[in-house]
């Protein structure tokens, strides 16, 4: 498992495996879930990290 922050972006990225994103889906506001090809999850965005976490800077 891998964290980083895209300052550019604004975007907290917790990668779980690094495999290629077949699909993605946005259940709650700002949190955004990537799937593989068969359905798995394998990463999760925190869109607007700077306004939903406090440092997201340390994970840079």
């Amino acid at each position: 498992m891998k964290v980083q922050y895209d300052a550019e972006a604004d975007i907290v990225r917790i990668v779980f495996r690094d495999v290629f994103v077949e699909e993605t889906a946005e259940e709650i506001p700002g949190i955004v879930i990537n799937f593989d090809q068969d359905g798995v999850v394998v990463g999760i965005e925190i869109l607007k990290a700077s306004q939903q976490i406090d440092h997201p800077r340390s994970f840079q």
